[in-house]
């Protein structure tokens, strides 16, 4: 074989990418993964600077290896996870190249062609778990395109003391958006605003409570019983800030206000107010440019799978992006249950 021609191909080597690397390590497969970031730590590079879990280390891992627990107990932060990533990498010799920005994927005899701006790979199967951290999502919003304020979104936001002394909005129900409303609320003259009110969990409950009660929804689900968790994952998590902004008295939404103006908004009641600067916490969209010239992109932006593997392109497997590719994929702790399964279905698609 050529140095760029391998049995399989993973596109992504953040959490998901190296949770599919462990395994089809396991299996023994001749495999590489391809990573556009410079470093280890896929998506958790790009956090603002008090971003941490909401989890114990125990419940944040990846298949193989317990990330360690902190010194103070505390649930683990960026640094601390992207520091677990790079040596989760070191630890099972994971073929990591990087940077490598892959461009599309394309068939090309039994296999398919990987293009790539450090030249074309060639697979017999491909893995796509590039994650939805490079396509944020920003809603339209009437007269957006005319405000003259500083728009960003969560993807790009780093610390509160850029807004201080500002008037800002943080737009967004999310625990994004309680976590950096607390930090921008503490420095600026700060609104969080929210579509609909933010259900907020007790302050027992963390990320573990969260994805055992989201795991018996889904068991239920596959059995066909009734179940009614106590929370979701999509519930706010009283992390030390939040609870610290509560505190404060502060921890209190407006509702979505109705449009722009060049140097604000208008809100429901008609009144406009001026404000400086809007920090956009609602969401990504899955990263799947580079398999739009394989036709399998749907207009939902998702790819039609049967468990991980594409219907469209049988060569093709998605791991990481969310439930449509396995039950709570997008988590540290949950994409093991779909890497493990995206890399046994290749396996014995090799061997047939």
């Amino acid at each position: 074989m050529s140095p760029k021609t391998v049995d399989v191909l993973v596109i992504g080597g953040g959490q998901a990418g190296l949770a599919t690397g462990y395994f089809l390590r396991g299996h023994k497969l001749d495999y590489r993964v391809l990573d556009r970031e410079p470093a280890p730590g896929g998506a958790w590079r790009h956090g603002w600077d008090s971003l941490q879990l909401f989890s114990p280390a125990q419940w944040s891992s990846l298949p193989g290896w317990q990330m360690p627990e902190t010194e103070d107990g505390e649930w683990p932060q960026s640094d601390e996870v992207i520091d677990y990533l790079r040596r989760y990498q070191e630890r099972y010799n994971i073929p990591v190249e990087r940077p490598v920005a892959v461009k599309s994927v394309t068939t090309s005899g039994d296999g398919l062609a990987v293009e790539t701006d450090h030249g074309t790979y060639h697979a017999r199967a491909v893995v796509s778990a590039t994650g939805t951290w490079s396509h944020p999502f920003i809603p339209s919003v009437e007269g957006i395109e005319d405000f003259q304020g500083e728009q960003i979104h969560s993807a790009h936001y780093r610390r509160p003391e850029t807004y201080e002394g500002q008037r800002v909005l943080v737009v967004g129900g999310g625990n994004s958006g309680a976590q950096i409303y607390a930090e921008v609320s503490r420095v600026a003259n700060a609104s969080w605003v929210t579509r609909h009110p933010p259900k907020f969990l007790p302050d027992d409950v963390d990320g573990r409570a969260l994805f055992e009660m989201a795991t018996e929804k889904w068991k239920a689900e596959q059995e066909g019983r009734e179940y009614t968790p106590a929370g979701t994952l999509a519930d706010i998590v009283m992390v030390p800030p939040v609870k610290e902004a509560r505190e404060r008295g502060v921890l209190e939404t407006r509702q979505m206000f109705t449009r722009f103006t060049e140097n604000g908004v208008v809100w429901l009641d008609g009144q406009e107010e001026t404000v400086d600067a809007v920090i956009w916490c609602t969401g990504f969209r899955p990263a799947l440019d580079h398999l739009e010239s394989l036709g399998v992109v749907e207009s939902n932006r998702q790819v039609k799978t049967n468990g991980t593997r594409s219907v469209k392109e049988p060569r093709l497997w998605l791991v990481g992006y969310g439930d449509w590719t396995g039950f709570a994929s997008a988590t540290l702790l949950g994409v093991m249950r779909s890497a493990r399964a995206a890399a046994q279905e290749i396996k014995n698609h090799l061997e047939r």
